[in-house]
């Protein structure tokens, strides 16, 4: 750590170009180092900026594993990851080496159910397919049986898992009529149900057979990779949508593209894919697929607050106080 004044300043390295006011704000307030050019940081890059930093704020797109942190540095104390998701991080590592990791709850919850709706309207009434006709200039008017959809209204909605994004999915949903069903690990309470007017299912394959739309809104851990595998998929009914903004893992892309490919399923609407930034091509030929470019919390508000909690979290360390969102130690 660097010393102004009285002050001790933390060696702070940042992996991903941030917004204006909060890198302004960490120089401000740190001894740090920005990535202005915004290129992800290789493998050796990651592990060149854990063996110098006291604090390193890495991002979704970095995979700090235990490699990586291996490599750390004697005066690394915290990770403060610009993100709610800590997937990317072996949090046991980390805590073995007594390194706190913290993130970014709460902030990007709602932006992240805004676009779950957007997905959830878009594929069933083809909104992109239309766009597409009409920008290829091959609309040639009005017609009463063009590009029928379906309405959502009065429709099954099954959300797997209901934390914060879960919930606020649900909230939505019920502005659209829509009937609020959902698998948990541990079930919500009671009063919560009620207000959320939603139906709870112990057994997820149970669901999956009797839903309309299904919203994937589940963090990504051991238990969740592929927790929708082919098997499960082939229980969605033929008319069903899949939605996902949560992780792209907990799905099996191949199974899904075969299953749509062949009007197993009727359709999907996806933020986040498997192998991001790659793509599997079968998803990129079906007209019925909505794919976004992993852009939930894509939002000035949303990317601010993120940007705030790294700098509240940090500062705490800095202050020697406990950071208010640590992931580990608990």
């Amino acid at each position: 750590m660097s010393q102004t004044g009285n002050r001790v300043r933390p060696k702070v390295i940042v992996t991903r170009k941030l917004p204006d006011t909060i890198e302004t704000r960490m120089a401000e307030l740190f001894d740090v180092t920005l990535n202005l050019k915004d290129v992800p940081f290789t493998a050796d890059q990651l592990k060149d900026a854990i063996s110098k930093a006291d604090v390193l704020v890495p991002t979704v797109t970095d995979n700090i594993d235990a490699d990586v942190i291996a490599a750390a540095g004697e005066n690394l104390k915290m990770i403060a990851n610009f993100g709610a998701g800590v997937d990317h991080i072996d949090v046991d590592a980390a805590q073995a080496k007594g390194v706190a990791v913290t993130n970014t709850p709460g902030v990007l919850t709602e932006d992240t159910a805004d676009l779950t709706m957007a997905l959830l309207l878009s594929v069933p009434r083809r909104l992109f397919e239309g766009e597409k006709i009409l920008r290829a200039g091959e609309w040639t008017g009005w017609t009463p049986t063009f590009l029928m959809g379906h309405r959502i209204e009065g429709k099954r909605l099954g959300i797997i898992g209901m934390g914060r994004i879960g919930q606020a999915v649900a909230r939505r949903a019920k502005a659209f009529n829509l009937q609020v069903h959902y698998h948990k690990r541990t079930r919500l309470p009671e009063q919560s149900e009620a207000d959320l007017e939603a139906t709870y299912w112990d057994d997820l394959d149970e669901m999956l057979t009797r839903m309309d739309f299904v919203s994937v809104n589940c963090p990504l851990t051991d238990d969740t990779h592929h927790l929708l595998n082919r098997a499960r998929l082939k229980k969605l009914q033929p008319h069903a949508v899949l939605i996902n903004t949560a992780r792209g893992e907990i799905i099996d892309e191949e199974a899904l593209a075969d299953l749509i490919e062949v009007g197993r399923i009727a359709g999907a609407g996806l933020d986040v894919f498997e192998e991001e930034p790659q793509i599997n091509p079968k998803l990129l030929e079906l007209d019925n697929v909505v794919l976004l470019p992993h852009m939930g919390s894509a939002t000035i508000e949303a990317r601010v607050a993120m940007g705030e909690k790294v700098l509240i979290n940090t500062r705490a360390f800095a202050d020697g106080h406990r950071p208010p969102d640590r992931v580990i130690p608990g």
